[in-house]
């Protein structure tokens, strides 16, 4: 996420490092750089002079404190403008109150992954403690109402459809969702390939019936400027509220990110990350503005490890670590564990310096189920005793596995070393528990 961006403006940290203290020359020339460096990112032009423009306010101006680096000044100047551009963070549901359930109403382009994000947020609602009900007033896509009834089935939410024109499908759903007791109402309305008056006199109609309290764009993050532009137009046809950023993960400009709080005036409000149904995470400035400068985002992390970590399982491994009894098994449940949390690549790009260790280079999540493959292959007693593996057992584990013998002696190696380093960690750390560990509770 956001890797091109990230790299350019670590470059021009690092040669900040280099100058014994900030003058007008070296902020001036820093700043240009920054400025390239947005526009790359494709970021819009008036956006990114604006946002230089500030930088250079503020850093000119600073005051100089000699325990402070350089770079630092300019990190935490830069930093506090990005959370300034994104805006303030904006997660709420509309309510529900006496009179009718909250109601969201879901707009976007087709190709945009609306329809997937409706059942990604009521996902996400149902989280919060919510009730929502899908409603599918996507008439014109054949497959439109099929799809968001299968979608509704995953996260186990009903799906209203019915056999009428969108604004009174969108009416008898909310009186429907009344009598059964929702209280969130999430609206998947039509999208075309381009905006057209068609479909904005639809989205209109539906609008002045139903009145919603929310209406969010659904927009793909990886067609930077083009989501902007779309973001702009249908705001100022209908007001949005709030932008959903789709596909943030494979992003690796962010320039959509960057430019639509300031183009709109509209908080981003959720983005989505992977293929998963609850791939939709609350959006923070301040967050974001950590992983694009490659400080991480720590506690989104453990946010999405206090949701799908097993917390039974992890005090039970903690004990294991320290006995020094880990097994196969138990690398195995960890493996899954992580995956659960989503992509491999986002999860570490919220680790601090962890995209400055990687490189920019994409990791590699098909090892991980070579790995899993192997596991799986072996019987409990190879698993938690993978002494007893000899050769036979090695080729019959690599046909199973579909990997080769070569792969099999490997993770073995691995494995081996990797509980001799933890033995000798908890020897030197007596009986005080291993530091490096730690499990959210």
């Amino acid at each position: 996420m956001f890797e091109s961006i990230t790299n350019s403006l670590n470059a021009v940290f690092k040669n900040f490092r280099k100058q014994g203290k900030l003058t007008e020359a070296n902020i001036t020339e820093g700043m240009h750089q920054i400025r390239l460096a947005l526009l790359e990112a494709d970021v819009s032009y008036k956006v990114a002079k604006d946002f230089v423009a500030a930088c250079t306010e503020r850093a000119i101006g600073q005051d100089i404190i000699k325990s402070v680096q350089p770079a630092q000044q300019i990190v935490k100047i830069v930093h506090d403008e990005l959370v300034t551009l994104m805006g303030e963070a904006d997660t709420s549901l509309p309510p529900a109150t006496d009179a009718r359930p909250g109601v969201i109403m879901m707009l976007g382009l087709q190709g945009s992954g609306k329809t997937t994000t409706c059942a990604k947020l009521a996902k996400l609602a149902q989280k919060k403690g919510r009730k929502p009900l899908l409603v599918a007033a996507d008439v014109q896509r054949p497959a439109g109402v099929k799809q968001l009834q299968l979608l509704g089935q995953q996260v186990n939410v009903p799906v209203f459809t019915e056999q009428f024109s969108p604004p009174q499908i969108c009416a008898m759903a909310l009186k429907q969702a009344q009598a059964a007791g929702h209280d969130l109402v999430i609206l998947d309305t039509a999208g075309r390939l381009h905006i057209d008056e068609p479909l904005m006199a639809e989205l209109k109609k539906i609008d002045e019936k139903v009145k919603p309290d929310q209406k969010l764009l659904v927009a793909n993050a990886m067609t930077g400027q083009d989501a902007v532009n779309s973001a702009d137009q249908f705001n100022k046809q209908l007001g949005i509220t709030g932008v959903i950023l789709t596909m943030l993960d494979g992003d690796a400009r962010g320039g959509a990110a960057l430019s639509i709080r300031a183009v709109t005036g509209r908080p981003i409000k959720f983005v989505g990350v992977g293929e998963k149904i609850d791939g939709l995470e609350e959006f923070h400035p301040d967050r974001m503005a950590g992983r694009i400068l490659g400080m991480g985002d720590v506690v989104s992390l453990v946010e999405k490890a206090q949701e799908t970590i097993d917390q039974e399982k992890a005090v039970q491994l903690q004990k294991k670590l320290q006995k020094a009894t880990f097994t196969l098994d138990d690398m195995l449940q960890q493996f899954q564990q992580l995956k659960r949390m989503g992509p491999l690549t986002d999860l570490l790009g919220k680790i601090p310096g962890m995209n400055a260790l990687l490189g920019g280079q994409e990791v590699d999540e098909k090892e991980f189920k070579r790995i899993e493959a192997i596991i799986q292959s072996m019987t409990p007693e190879e698993r938690s005793d993978p002494e007893i593996i000899d050769g036979r057992r090695r080729i019959r584990i690599s046909s199973g596995s579909g990997t080769t013998v070569q792969d099999v002696n490997s993770l073995l190696k691995e494995f081996k070393q990797m509980k001799k380093m933890i033995r000798h960690t908890m020897q030197g750390r007596g009986r005080g528990g291993f530091p490096g560990l730690s499990f959210p509770g």
